[in-house]
């Protein structure tokens, strides 16, 4: 039987701050300090949260705290919780005066290299009243606990979270032009079988996952796919083809300009869809802050030409598959 739920009127505000600030600082003694509270009193905060949740919230070592299952679950909400308090007061207390407003951000390194910036600088120019806080974390996979919104490469499935399709990914090869005019009379399989393969690695994935389902794909069977070198992102991928060395299998859409301006071409049809897709992920109970909202609406509408609409976005989620 589940227990009763915990009304708003019995939120023990006091010991979620006193835990907040021991999970920043990892000790009890420096956030008693930034508390202006004595330590003493912040245990007991913390023991009387744990108490009442029925959940250890730390991991008390000799020398150091680690935040359990439990503890790694609420901080995220209540970070979030205490900033967008401090948003509404802050606006209040300044009404008529323009805020700034901080949106933490992550995007995949591919992604953010080669598009963060005219991204966010447009973004910037259109809200500048909203700072952007960037981060980008190497691996796929679901976003960090401590961000506002993601763009996250990733195929989809159901969640609670709100997930819009920025466009589904369909990878090409892509090489550079001398390279493609030097085997134009090749077919595709002596091309592949005469130059280097750059692979891109995906997360729980064999490391030559994508080339062995282009393979499969294109009913190729007398190249060698194991072969090549291996980048942990699409980017270090395409700068080893724009060297001249090798062809990549990547998502064009990333690669437009470098496309346009001649440095990389197609040299043969075909294209792999193997599921994977640039989804921005909020969390349902962050459409109500006016930034969040503000920068969602604002990047699907820019991808909007090829991406569903909001209105046909999946409630999807992201998962290292």
């Amino acid at each position: 039987m589940s227990k009763p739920a915990i009304g708003r009127r019995w939120l023990p505000l006091n010991a979620l701050r006193a835990f907040e600030g021991v999970a920043k600082h990892g000790s009890f003694t420096v956030a008693a300090n930034t508390l202006l509270i004595s330590q003493s009193a912040l245990s007991r905060h913390v023991i009387a949260l744990e108490t009442l949740i029925g959940a250890q919230l730390f991991e008390r070592r000799p020398h150091s705290l680690v935040l359990t299952q439990a503890g790694a679950h609420l901080l995220p909400a209540v970070i979030k919780s205490f900033d967008r308090l401090e948003y509404a007061l802050d606006d209040i207390r300044n009404e008529g005066t323009p805020t700034q407003r901080t949106l933490r951000v992550q995007m995949p390194p591919s992604f953010a290299v080669q598009l963060a910036v005219p991204i966010l600088r447009d973004f910037r120019r259109a809200s500048s009243e909203v700072e952007i806080d960037l981060v980008s974390p190497s691996a796929v996979g679901p976003p960090l606990s401590d961000v506002d919104v993601a763009v996250i490469y990733s195929k989809p499935t159901v969640t609670h979270m709100i997930a819009d399709l920025l466009w589904p990914v369909r990878l090409n090869l892509l090489c550079h032009p001398q390279l493609a005019a030097k085997f134009a009379d090749k077919d595709l399989p002596t091309f592949l079988a005469g130059n280097e393969l750059i692979h891109v690695r995906l997360a729980a994935q064999p490391r030559h996952h994508l080339w062995a389902q282009f393979m499969r794909q294109a009913g190729i069977s007398s190249v060698n796919f194991e072969r090549g070198l291996v980048f942990d992102t699409a980017t270090l991928a395409v700068q080893y083809a724009l060297s001249g060395e090798g062809v990549a299998l990547v998502d064009e859409n990333l690669f437009s300009e470098e496309i346009r301006a001649g440095r990389l071409v197609r040299p043969y049809e075909g294209t792999l869809d193997d599921g994977y897709g640039y989804y921005l992920i909020t969390h349902p109970e962050a459409l109500g802050d006016t930034a969040i909202a503000l920068f969602r609406s604002w990047l699907i509408e820019r991808f909007g030409k090829t991406a569903p609409s909001a209105d046909s976005a999946l409630r999807l989620a992201v998962s290292n598959e």
